[in-house]
C-alpha cells in the first residue's frame, strides 16, 4: 500500500503537479509587497504582541475613534514572520500558504476526470487570472481554507463524511485572519440543502462551525464588522468593492472563460449537479457585483470547469509510466523558484527590491531624522500604511483601512489630493503643517505647492517630496535629499 502511494511521486502526474506549482511559487516569490494592506497590518500585529489586546479604538490616525481591527491573527502572523526573518521570509510564506491552496485546487480538478496535462493548463489558466490577488495582506492566509473547504465538502457529497471534523476548526481560524470567514457559510449551507451526502452530519458540523465564529476578540460583535465592511460608504471607495471590468488583461481572461463556459456547459456529456449549479451561480454573481470576490469564485470555476471537461476525456495512464527521474525532476522544478527570493535574486541578476516605488522608505527615514518638521502631516493614503508601521509617533492623515474614515474625511482627502479649488482652504481648516506626497499620482497637488508662497519642498527622491508651512515672507530652509 505504502508503495502505491509513493508511485505517484515517480510518476509524470507528479511532474505536471511540480510545473503546475513551479508557476504559482514563481509568480507568488517574485511579486513585490504592495505596502496598501500590509505595513498597518504590522503595526497593529507589534501592538497585539506588545499588550496581548486587540486595539478597540484608531490608534494609527490617533483619532481615537471606536475602530474594528478585525484581522488581528494575520497581523500578529505578519509581525512574527517579519521579525524572524524579515520580507524575505514573508515572501517564502506568502508563497507557502498560496501554493498550499493550489495544490488542493489541482487535487479537486484531477479528482474531477481531466488527465494531468490538461489539469497543468486548467491551473495555469486560474494562476493568470487570479494571481492579482496574492498581495501580502490578510486574504492570502485564507485561500487554502477555502480550497480545504471545498475539497472536504466535495468528498462529502461522494459519501466520505472522515473529514468533516475539519471544518469547525477552519471556522476558528478563519474567523481570526479575515473577515471572509463568512464565504464559508454559504459554501456549506448550499451543501446542506441542494447536496447528495448525508446532510444530518453536515448539519451537525455546520453548527459547531457556527458557535467556532463566535470564538473571537468581539464575539456576536464580529458580525457587526461585516454589516459595517459591507455598508461603509468609504470601502465603496475602493475599487475592489466595485464590479471587474475588463480594463485589463487579467479581468479580461477570466471573462473569455465565463464565455466558453456558455458551450462548455451546453455540449459536456457531464452534468453538473444541483449543488455545482448553486455555487456557480451564487459565487459567481458575487464575482460579478465585486472584484473582490473573484478569485473564490475562480476556485469554484476551474472545478467545475474540470468536471465538464472530463465528459471528453479517457482515464490518464501517467500515473502508471513510474521512474525515479520524475521525482528527480519534479523537485528541482519545485526547488527553482528558491532563487527569486529576497537574497538569492539579488546575487543572480538585477532585480527590483520586494518593495514598491510607493514604499516610501527614504522619506520616512528622513522623516525620523527631522522630528521639527511640524504636524499634523498631510500624506498620500497608500503612504499611510507604512508611515504607520515605520514613524509610529506620528499620527497618519490617511491609510489604506478606508472604512476607518468618514466618507466626508475621503471627499476632503481627494479634493486637496487633486487640487481642487479649495485645497489650500481644506489644508487651512484641517491645520495641516505639512505634507508628504507621491511624486507619480498627486502631480496636479505638486505643482500647486511649488507655486504657492507658503509651502516649501524640503525632500526630494524619486519616489516622494516632502513639503512644509512657511509664514509670510518666511524663507525656505531648502532642498534636502
Amino acid at each position: 500500500m505504502e508503495k502505491q502511494k509513493f508511485s505517484f511521486f515517480l510518476s509524470f502526474d507528479f511532474i505536471w503537479l511540480s510545473f503546475a506549482l513551479m508557476t504559482v511559487l514563481l509568480l507568488a516569490f517574485f511579486l513585490p509587497v504592495l505596502p496598501n494592506d500590509y505595513w498597518w497590518y504590522m503595526r497593529i500585529g507589534q501592538e497585539v504582541l506588545a499588550t496581548g489586546q486587540v486595539p478597540a479604538v484608531d490608534i494609527i490616525s490617533a483619532s481615537g475613534q471606536p475602530v474594528m481591527y478585525h484581522s488581528w491573527l494575520s497581523a500578529v502572523l505578519f509581525s512574527l514572520l517579519y521579525n524572524a526573518g524579515g520580507l524575505g521570509l514573508t515572501i517564502f510564506a506568502r508563497g507557502l500558504v498560496i501554493a498550499l491552496a493550489y495544490l488542493v485546487l489541482w487535487v479537486l480538478v484531477r479528482q474531477a476526470g481531466v488527465g494531468s496535462k490538461l489539469a497543468w493548463l486548467l491551473m495555469f489558466i486560474t494562476v493568470l487570472v487570479s494571481s492579482n490577488n496574492w498581495v501580502v495582506r490578510p486574504q492570502m492566509f485564507t485561500y487554502f481554507l477555502f480550497a480545504l473547504s471545498l475539497w472536504i465538502l466535495y468528498k462529502w457529497q461522494n459519501g466520505d463524511n472522515r473529514f468533516l471534523w475539519v471544518l469547525p476548526f477552519i471556522s476558528l481560524l478563519w474567523v481570526n485572519l479575515h473577515g471572509s470567514f463568512v464565504l464559508l457559510f454559504p459554501l456549506v449551507g448550499a451543501a446542506v440543502v441542494f447536496g447528495a451526502g448525508q446532510r444530518r452530519p453536515l448539519l451537525m458540523v455546520l453548527g459547531l462551525a457556527s458557535l467556532a465564529v463566535l470564538l473571537n476578540p468581539r464575539g456576536v460583535g464580529v458580525f457587526e464588522y461585516i454589516i459595517f465592511s459591507i455598508t461603509s460608504e468609504s470601502n465603496q471607495l475602493s475599487m475592489e468593492w466595485g464590479p471587474p471590468v475588463n480594463d485589463n488583461w487579467q479581468t479580461n481572461i477570466f471573462f473569455i472563460w465565463l464565455l466558453a463556459f456558455i458551450p462548455l456547459v451546453a455540449f459536456s456529456p457531464r452534468k453538473l449537479n444541483r449543488l455545482e449549479w448553486v455555487w456557480f451561480l451564487g459565487f459567481g454573481l458575487l464575482a460579478l457585483f465585486g472584484l473582490r470576490y473573484v478569485i473564490w469564485f475562480v476556485f469554484l470555476l476551474v472545478v467545475i470547469s474540470a468536471t465538464l471537461l472530463s465528459g471528453w476525456m479517457k482515464a490518464s495512464g501517467d500515473a502508471q509510466r513510474l521512474t525515479p527521474i520524475n521525482l528527480v525532476l519534479g523537485l528541482v522544478l519545485l526547488a527553482m523558484p528558491l532563487l527569486l527570493l529576497p537574497g538569492p535574486r539579488e546575487r543572480l541578476m538585477e532585480s527590483p527590491p520586494p518593495v514598491t516605488v510607493n514604499t516610501p522608505i527614504a522619506a520616512v527615514a528622513w522623516l525620523e531624522k527631522h522630528p521639527e518638521i511640524p504636524s499634523p502631516l498631510w500624506n498620500q493614503y497608500a503612504y499611510g500604511s507604512y508611515l504607520a508601521y515605520a514613524l509610529p509617533d506620528r499620527p497618519v492623515w490617511i491609510h489604506t483601512m478606508f472604512e476607518a474614515y468618514s466618507p466626508e474625511h475621503w471627499e476632503r482627502y481627494l479634493a486637496v489630493s487633486a487640487a481642487r479649488y479649495d485645497w489650500q482652504t481644506l489644508l487651512d481648516e484641517d491645520g495641516v503643517n505639512s505634507m508628504l506626497l507621491s511624486i507619480e499620482g498627486q502631480e496636479s497637488l505638486l505643482s500647486a505647492l511649488h507655486q504657492s508662497p507658503i509651502w516649501c519642498e524640503v525632500y526630494k527622491d524619486d519616489d516622494a517630496a516632502i513639503f512644509i508651512r512657511i509664514g509670510p515672507g518666511e524663507p525656505c530652509p531648502g532642498l534636502d535629499a
